[in-house]
């Protein structure tokens, strides 16, 4: 990335994060920008399913053959709070082909109408609706980014507490796994990181957890048993506040015997993945997330 694009960018961010100070609509609304910004391909195979009771869409690129028994769920992030299909269409579409599977980009239900553990719950279900389609778990994967790539984290735990089979491979995205924000980034960061800051995250784990406990695994699956998660694949940036969310999440997961990629991409902010036609290396992470999961989902 160019010290041109990079200063485009984060004046990008920070007019996003002036437009989305007065309140939770307007950033809401602000957010949604990222449909128009970011649009599929006119080649775009989309279709929407009630996935046990969760509003999803299939996302698939054009080469990508539905019938071959493969399937990637996608959990969007936006700090259970913001966001949804239509701001992670594109990059559903570009794991598509990247991966060679059509996605499922679950709506799951967001606080604060919504709190813990709505976004668990509806992601297990969309998980046991892709098993019920007839999906063999070695043959599924579970992806997010930011709030959804702990959410990825946590639903691989509340399915082992139901005794449900795990999938093949799980990928994180620059992910929010601990709602306490102990992480020494999240202030060593905060300088650096030009898209979000401490006090947005309190804002959403407030929202999104009320007074519950923010260690429960639930919520910040860094606390929990990690022993017996699929290979994992995490791709942080180095400018991140979430940064030690991630480095914190692969040294637990290696000590506890899991299969561990972990990328920390040079000068990347949070989910550059998202923004692939104008960052190199945004196509960069996902053909590696591509390369990753084909490894691992036979």
């Amino acid at each position: 990335m160019t010290i041109q694009e990079r200063e485009k960018l984060t004046a990008n961010f920070r007019a996003l994060q002036a437009l989305g100070e007065t309140g939770l609509a307007e950033t809401r609304a602000a957010l949604s920008h990222l449909e128009k910004a970011l649009p599929v391909p006119g080649d775009a195979r989309i279709a929407l399913v009630d996935a046990g009771g969760v509003a999803a869409e299939w996302v698939s690129a054009p080469a990508v053959e539905t019938a071959a028994g493969k399937a990637l769920l996608y959990l969007h992030g936006g700090g259970y709070v913001y966001c949804g299909p239509g701001t992670h269409r594109l990059l559903a579409y570009n794991l598509s082909a990247a991966t060679g599977m059509p996605c499922l980009l679950a709506a799951y239900r967001l606080a604060p109408e919504y709190p813990y553990p709505a976004a668990v719950e509806d992601a297990v279900a969309a998980y046991g609706w892709l098993l019920a389609q007839g999906y063999q778990a070695d043959r599924l994967a579970v992806a997010g980014d930011s709030a959804g790539g702990g959410l990825t984290l946590a639903t691989m735990l509340r399915l082992q507490q139901l005794g449900l089979p795990l999938p093949a491979a799980i990928a994180c995205l620059s992910p929010w796994t601990d709602l306490t924000m102990a992480g020494a980034s999240i202030v060593g960061k905060v300088a650096a990181d030009p898209l979000v800051q401490p006090a947005d995250l309190e804002r959403c784990a407030s929202w999104y957890l009320g007074k519950g406990d923010r260690t429960a695994p639930l919520a910040s699956p860094l606390f929990g048993d990690l022993a017996g998660l699929p290979p994992l694949l995490i791709q942080v940036g180095s400018e991140e506040i979430l940064l030690d969310d991630a480095s914190r999440l692969a040294a637990r997961a290696t000590a506890a015997g899991v299969t561990v990629d972990y990328q920390c991409w040079d000068q990347m902010f949070h989910v550059w993945q998202l923004y692939a036609p104008m960052l190199s290396e945004g196509r960069d992470a996902i053909a590696s997330v591509g390369e990753f999961l084909g490894q691992h989902v036979h």
